[in-house]
């Protein structure tokens, strides 16, 4: 099996990487066909990004603090772990960020897409879905759309729920909502498109950021799935993505 291993510069991760190469060789990325990601949940999403567009499957090991994303660490029967690995197929959401001065960027998004203020004052973002007018002024430090994939990442840390893969469906979850009083966020359908427009963006100007992709001053946010775009993540069938998922809820 032709094995890339993508290692972190951590010291426990570059420990594993020169061990594992020893073991099972070292390809080139492109040149594989799978890939081995040593470290956390950070360097997973990383590599993800990198590579995403080129549809190898990847395989991580948990070398960092954090690893939902991750399988747990061994290097006995890597090759048997990956042959028997459960296949999960994640979409990444497609953010199109337009600032004040009329500038548009495109980014991706593997956990979400998050709008925060950039002031000591509160945002005032305008919520529609599929061009339907949900929420007319949100008040508050800012509002999110996360993935399955991302929903027990900083979408569970502001109380928004988390979402079990495969069921294609998306988190709208506010940040800090003072007005309206009592909304705590949205389940949509993914093939929604949801879009935020900035109001008195000049006063209280509010910046985008697609995973570690930050647009600042932003006028409007149009996020959306992008099925064009997918990633083959493969687990350990008794510790899969969908079973962490679940058991975060009950932890």
């Amino acid at each position: 099996m032709k094995i890339a291993f993508l290692a972190s510069e951590t010291p426990k991760a570059q420990e594993s990487l020169k061990s594992l190469v020893a073991r099972y060789g070292q390809y080139d990325p492109l040149a594989a066909e799978v890939m081995v990601v040593l470290g956390g949940d950070g360097f997973m999403l990383q590599c993800l990004h990198q590579y995403m567009k080129h549809d190898i499957p990847v395989f991580g090991l948990r070398r960092g603090t954090v690893g939902f994303l991750m399988n747990d660490y061994s290097d006995d029967d890597l090759l048997g772990r990956i042959e028997n690995a459960q296949q999960t197929i994640l979409h990444p959401l497609l953010m199109q960020a337009t600032n004040v001065a009329g500038e548009a960027v495109e980014s991706l998004a593997i956990n979400e897409v998050s709008l925060l203020r950039q002031t000591k004052q509160s945002a005032h973002i305008q919520i529609k879905i599929n061009d339907q007018v949900k929420i007319e002024n949100l008040v508050g430090d800012g509002v999110m759309v996360a993935t399955p994939a991302g929903s027990t990442a900083y979408n569970l840390s502001v109380h928004g729920p988390v979402i079990p893969l495969g069921s294609q469906i998306l988190a709208l979850t506010p940040i800090s909502p003072f007005r309206p009083r009592r909304w705590r966020g949205a389940i949509i359908p993914s093939h929604a498109e949801v879009t935020f427009d900035i109001l008195s963006h000049q006063k209280r100007p509010v910046s985008a950021t697609a995973d570690n992709t930050e647009v600042r001053d932003v006028k409007k946010v149009v996020i959306k799935e992008s099925k064009k775009h997918r990633i083959n993540a493969l687990y350990d069938p008794l510790h899969n993505l969908e079973d962490r998922i679940i058991n975060e809820q009950f932890s």
